[in-house]
């Protein structure tokens, strides 16, 4: 299933996207608790969709590609490296990305992100694996001059506006390794990564998180960013784009 949030008049909405007709039905509340349907809510392009979550709790991984240790000569990690991005990051497609009048060097970072479905706390790997509901794209926007020379990470990954996700949250993948991750800015590509070449694969990934952080339903964990990371500046258009789920693009503006 393929599932939005978009807004109304009322507030935010969550509905269910026909991949067939892109006709959305809406449901009564959020699907990770409950599927009702409550009518016919128009084609999804007519819709102003917003991000497909509401976590409490947005978990992120580093260095989790083979390809990007290689490009940046890293060595290849014990264990996960995590870090998290506050919800006050969120945005959904099509909203701007807004750079602070002071950052010279802001980033993209195309990534595939998980939406938790079920508690997890002390998880062996595949009680992790079957509490994935699904999966979206996203983009850990970072705001690299806060990184150097005191690294200030709250700073670098919570900046407002600087974690798109969406278009929404597609619960029939597959396979995820056989999965790419591609990033385009103004049209041109930039990343193109193989979810089957993450370091730490997302059942272990989510098992590692789960030792000491208790992942609830509707929590995001996003599994890293493939080789190929670059300069966002105002006036760009930058797209991720996932195999089987679709394309997020946001265009990115300064301050205001």
């Amino acid at each position: 299933m393929r599932y939005c949030r978009y807004e109304t008049a009322d507030g935010p909405r969550w509905g269910v996207v026909d991949p067939s007709t892109s006709e959305v039905t809406a449901l009564r509340g959020d699907p990770i608790v409950s599927v009702e349907t409550d009518g016919p809510a128009g084609p999804v392009a007519d819709l102003r969709l917003l991000a497909p979550v509401t976590p409490a709790l947005i978990v992120c991984a580093g260095r989790n590609y083979g390809a990007l240790l290689a490009e940046r000569g890293w060595d290849r990690p014990a264990v996960p490296s995590l870090f998290h991005k506050s919800p006050n990051t969120l945005v959904g497609p099509g909203a701007a990305i807004r750079c602070p009048d002071d950052a010279r060097d802001v980033a993209h970072e195309g990534e595939l992100a998980v939406v938790i479905g079920r508690r997890l706390s002390g998880a062996g790997e595949e009680e992790a694996a079957a509490a994935v509901f699904g999966y979206s794209c996203a983009n850990d926007v970072t705001v690299r001059d806060w990184l150097h020379p005191t690294p200030q990470w709250v700073l670098a990954k919570s900046t407002d506006s600087h974690c798109p996700i969406g278009p929404w949250v597609e619960t029939d993948v597959g396979d995820p390794t056989t999965l790419h991750v591609r990033t385009t800015v103004n049209g041109e590509p930039r990343q193109d990564g193989d979810v089957g070449d993450l370091v730490f694969p997302i059942p272990s990934l989510l098992a590692f998180i789960s030792r000491t952080i208790t992942l609830l339903p509707g929590d995001v964990v996003l599994t890293g960013s493939p080789a190929g990371v670059g300069e966002l500046h105002p006036g760009d258009v930058v797209s991720v784009e996932v195999d089987r789920i679709g394309m997020l693009t946001n265009p990115v503006e300064h301050w205001a």
